[in-house]
């Protein structure tokens, strides 16, 4: 008998235990949100039905993860739970320095703190907000460099998130003196959570490294590029995503990571890299704001549950599982002709406001209009990633973004397929209004990473 094959692909886990949801009604989730000056950082979660702000930090940990826990040994130096995690990290990304952060974005502080600075300057495919807000606080430049197939929502190009090698290549010829290292995020958050090819990545690496250039992974999602890799690009089908995540290591001589996503975690993250003058400067500039090097703003019990994740993440069920789901949620928005990021990414649907919603100009911030109306009709929480978050340029000026998106980020293994049955209902009665959706304005707004604190009102 051969191996039957079907139409629906399950949850690889059973529900262990389960966590009660708020039910509300759309006149109080009106008034929190105007409570909360529009900003949908700034409700309660338990006022949130479907939350779907964010995938870092938000999913569900495993039976083993949580046994991982009562393993954590909380020695202030040399406790074994961090050799643990370092050789989990290591199993995969092989390098020789592993600096545990309490997060990702800590890991981003620390390393420009050491490269960046005035007058330098520091290209990605595209950087996300917490990068290219620690790359800019030192005084540097982030530049993005993209293909140009990243910038066109609607065109279905197998690795959107690739970085473009000719304006690589003349940005480190005309200007490498200013260039301290390259970066690479996988997959390509901002621009849809679109993944990098391994032959363009390969390519970056062999560009930054003639050019005397570290090259540097933002790597959250690794597991989720890996998979696509293996999925899209020829070669590679048959393949371990095992394999394929040291072949992206190998392009590299270090990574930040925010263990918050692909890694499983609730909290946590890294900085691995090769260099050993580097490592020891940052080192240096760890102790100052995190922690020991052996346990760096963490836990032992949460180095313990990383450890146990990084071997999760890479099972092929679970990588198949997080994708079909994704994908099943943007191909029934595309369904009913709401204008999505083509193809659907890893870790979340990108709906393209600014197409969804003509008669809101970038600068009164659709995505931001778009995201409040999907919280005031349904309770669903979602991320703005446009002109709100990225509009504000250095010198204080404004304008528009390169798209304006609002993001469905999944948490992992946490919602079931009734939820996002539930969601793409809650989209459906969203477009029916959009005509009748107002702009918004900032009435209040940080200096920096403006969209998580700012005060809006409607137009």
């Amino acid at each position: 008998m051969t191996e039957p094959t079907f139409r629906t692909v399950i949850e690889p886990f059973r529900i262990h235990s389960v966590e009660p949801l708020h039910m509300t009604t759309a006149a109080y989730r009106r008034r929190t949100a105007a409570e909360a000056s529009y900003n949908l950082f700034s409700l309660r979660a338990e006022d949130v039905l479907i939350d779907l702000l964010t995938d870092s930090g938000t999913g569900a940990m495993s039976r083993d993860q949580w046994a991982a826990i009562q393993h954590g040994d909380e020695s202030y130096a040399g406790s074994p739970s961090y050799y643990l995690f370092r050789d989990a990290v290591q199993h995969l990304f092989p390098y020789t320095h592993v600096i545990p952060t309490h997060q990702g974005r800590a890991a981003e502080k620390i390393l420009f703190g050491a490269l960046a600075g005035p007058g330098r300057t520091i290209p990605s495919n595209t950087h996300f907000d917490t990068t290219r807000a620690n790359i800019e606080f030192t005084g540097a430049t982030a530049v993005d460099l993209v293909i140009d197939e990243g910038h066109d929502p609607a065109l279905d190009h197998p690795f959107k998130g690739n970085m473009n090698l000719e304006r690589l290549d003349a940005l480190l010829t005309d200007h490498g003196a200013d260039v301290p290292c390259v970066m690479m995020t996988i997959t390509n958050n901002s621009g849809g959570g679109q993944p990098v090819s391994l032959e363009n990545l390969r390519a970056v690496s062999e560009i930054a490294h003639r050019h005397g250039k570290p090259l540097f992974l933002d790597a959250c999602r690794f597991g989720e590029n890996a998979w696509f890799i293996r999925m899209r690009e020829e070669g590679h089908r048959e393949r371990d995503v095992v394999d394929i995540i040291r072949d992206m290591a190998a392009c590299a001589d270090g990574m930040t990571m925010s263990a918050k996503k692909d890694p499983m975690g609730n909290i946590g993250g890294w900085l691995a890299l090769n260099d050993d003058a580097l490592a020891q400067e940052c080192r240096n500039l760890l102790i100052l704001t995190e922690g020991f090097p052996t346990y760096g703003g963490l836990a032992g019990r949460d180095l313990e549950a990383l450890a146990q994740g990084l071997k999760e993440t890479v099972d092929h069920d679970y990588l198949n599982y997080r994708i079909t789901s994704t994908a099943y949620l943007g191909d029934a928005l595309e369904r009913l002709g709401i204008p999505c990021i083509k193809p659907t990414g890893g870790h979340a649907v990108y709906i393209d406001a600014r197409a969804m919603l003509p008669h809101i100009e970038p600068l009164k911030f659709p995505g931001q209009a778009l995201a409040v109306a999907l919280y005031e009709v349904g309770g669903v929480r979602a991320c703005e990633i446009g002109t709100a978050m990225f509009g504000r340029q250095p010198d204080g000026t404004e304008q528009p973004a390169a798209m304006d998106l609002v993001r469905l980020a999944i948490p992992r293994r946490t919602y079931t397929q009734s939820h996002m049955d539930y969601v793409i209902e809650v989209c459906e009665q969203v477009k029916a209004m959009g005509p009748d959706l107002p702009g918004y304005r900032i009435i209040e707004e940080p200096p920096a990473l403006r969209h998580f604190t700012a005060k809006f009102a409607q137009i």
